[in-house]
């Protein structure tokens, strides 16, 4: 069985890397960014509720995130392993996520921390081009990110689950990083 958590801050290359892993292993991508994502454009609404708070850079609520993350789980392409993206982002999510694993027979595996200076953050999430993504409100998403969920790096590390890969190359390079680490 294949689970992982993947951290790092917005930017950093966890949903690209989670793509091509997830293909490559045959399991889900769970990426709440997507999901919020599309209830958003879809106005439903949990997505007008969520947009209020993405457009200012703010997180969703966690009770909002967690249940689309048990909804998630439950899904049959999901049931032969996962990796997490996006998700747990600050400690009481982790703890939730810990608690909701357990209510269904299920751990994660590990826990990969994808490391990426900031400044290299800043222009890579320019250059998507996305509507939220202003140089002031992801200088915000980046505070945001220190302040809540970096600590879960501490989190997974004293649990004997953590990995760091340096987040700062080419793709393919972070895949290979990737790759050595989970295999």
């Amino acid at each position: 069985m294949k689970r992982f958590i993947f951290l790092g801050p917005p930017g950093a290359g966890k949903g690209t890397q989670a793509v091509q892993l997830s293909e490559g292993a045959a399991i889900a991508h769970i990426s709440t960014g997507d999901i919020l994502r599309a209830a958003v454009k879809a106005q439903t609404p949990l997505g007008m509720k969520a947009d209020d708070y993405m457009s200012r850079g703010d997180l969703v609520p966690d009770s909002l995130v967690l249940n689309l993350v048990k909804e998630r789980l439950a899904e049959a392409d999901a049931q032969e392993g996962w990796i997490l993206d996006g998700f747990p982002r600050n400690a009481a999510q982790a703890a939730s996520l810990d608690d909701l694993l357990g209510a269904i027979g299920q751990t994660s595996d590990c826990t990969v921390n994808f490391e990426v200076p900031d400044d290299v953050l800043v222009q890579r999430l320019l250059q998507r081009g996305r509507k939220d993504d202003t140089e002031a409100v992801i200088r915000h998403r980046l505070g945001v990110y220190r302040e809540q969920t970096a600590p879960l790096i501490d989190f997974y590390q004293s649990r004997q689950k953590l990995v760091s890969i340096d987040g700062n190359t080419d793709v393919a390079t972070v895949a290979s990083s990737l790759r050595a680490f989970i295999h």
